[in-house]
């Protein structure tokens, strides 16, 4: 549960830094409290992407992975946000994502920054 939780975190941050750095990711809202809730519930959508999606797409994506080798996942991580994004609007969350381009700059800061949270945040292994 404990690493739940810091996988949720770390993806929070890693979402909020590409939406302060990147102006076509945009999280809106009425005020601060609902949009830190729509940030932490695009958090798990985001989360549950890559727990159910991801697996699927990168092992069909092995061949390109191995002719590319290795950057074919930021085109992955873009599809991803990507994927995301039409979910939230589905669900009625303010959450875009506006272009491929701005998806695979938004997947790589996002691999980045949540690489960076899971490295100093605790999880069930310590």
């Amino acid at each position: 549960m404990n690493n739940f939780v810091v996988k949720t975190i770390a993806n929070a941050a890693a979402l909020a830094v590409a939406i302060w750095l990147l102006p076509d990711i945009t999280l809106t809202g009425d005020n601060t409290g609902r949009k830190m809730l729509t940030l932490v519930l695009v958090a798990l959508l985001f989360g549950l992407v890559n727990v159910v999606v991801k697996p699927v797409v990168k092992l069909l994506t092995v061949p390109l992975f191995i002719l590319t080798l290795g950057l074919i996942t930021l085109v992955v991580n873009a599809l991803m946000l990507m994927l995301t994004s039409g979910l939230a609007g589905k669900l009625d969350l303010n959450f875009h994502v506006q272009g491929f381009g701005t998806a695979v700059l938004g997947g790589l800061i996002i691999s980045i920054v949540s690489w960076a949270m899971n490295v100093v945040l605790p999880d069930d292994k310590d």
